[in-house]
């Protein structure tokens, strides 16, 4: 149930051109049962941003079990930075173990990375949405031009939605470029994980990340052995494919 005179189409025309702190004042004036997603990578903006409205943010991350150990320290620096509870979201095991014995732990160069990331991401993000009425990522329209263009400030989540809830979706720096990104990190002098200094952009799991070139997109460093316009692992397919 949405609140009442909640209306997520309204708002997204209302707040587009809104800062990111609006749109996050707007996230927590109407939701209790609010999280915010951190991955490890440049949505340290929106993290911090959320901190500094309100220091009880809750933050969950997902630990596919194949992350860089830079990004392991990193949670972990952040978690300390902050002074925040860090809900660690892991892979069910059952279904993991009988994944890689059938199929072993580098199927994804050969079939492609959708069961992959179905079982390590998709699954524990659903289990966990399941239970809550709002959340806010780090999505921002520069990342992937192809398939993140069109993504709203505010949305009804397409993905994660089921016939009798109506989950919300907040992206605060739908609007902010790779370049605000790291202007803010450098004037605010706030922690980022290393790798960024080692040319990655775009950060996920290990075997399925590399440093980009100048002048290539981020997105690039991600799932390289696939066709470009299918780089999405499936967090946020649901809006985007809704959306056409």
């Amino acid at each position: 149930m949405l609140p009442e005179n909640f209306d997520p189409i309204a708002l997204a025309r209302e707040y587009e051109s809104k800062s990111p702190q609006q749109i996050l004042k707007l996230a927590f004036e109407h939701f209790e049962d609010l999280w915010l997603s951190f991955s490890g990578a440049d949505d340290i903006v929106v993290l911090d941003m959320a901190w500094k409205i309100n220091p009880q943010v809750r933050v969950f991350t997902l630990d596919t079990g194949r992350l860089h150990a830079e990004t392991y320290r990193f949670l972990e620096q952040v978690r300390k930075h902050y002074g925040i509870k860090l809900e660690v979201l892991s892979p069910d095991r059952a279904v993991l173990d009988r994944y890689v014995l059938e199929k072993g732990l580098f199927d994804f160069y050969e079939s492609g990375h959708g069961e992959c990331c179905g079982i390590r991401k998709i699954e524990p993000l659903r289990r966990k949405l399941a239970t809550v009425d709002a959340w806010i990522t780090g999505q921002r329209r520069d990342q992937s031009p192809g398939t993140r263009a069109q993504v709203p400030v505010v949305e009804l989540d397409g993905g994660f939605s089921g016939p009798d809830r109506q989950l919300v979706k907040f992206n605060p720096l739908a609007n902010y470029t790779s370049e605000d990104v790291w202007n803010y990190i450098r004037m605010l002098e706030i922690p980022y994980n290393s790798l960024h200094e080692r040319g990655f952009v775009s950060i996920g799991c290990e075997p399925c990340t590399r440093p980009v070139l100048p002048n290539q997109h981020e997105r690039e460093g991600r799932w390289w052995w696939e066709e470009a316009t299918q780089k999405e692992c499936g967090l946020h397919a649901g809006n985007l494919i809704a959306k056409g």
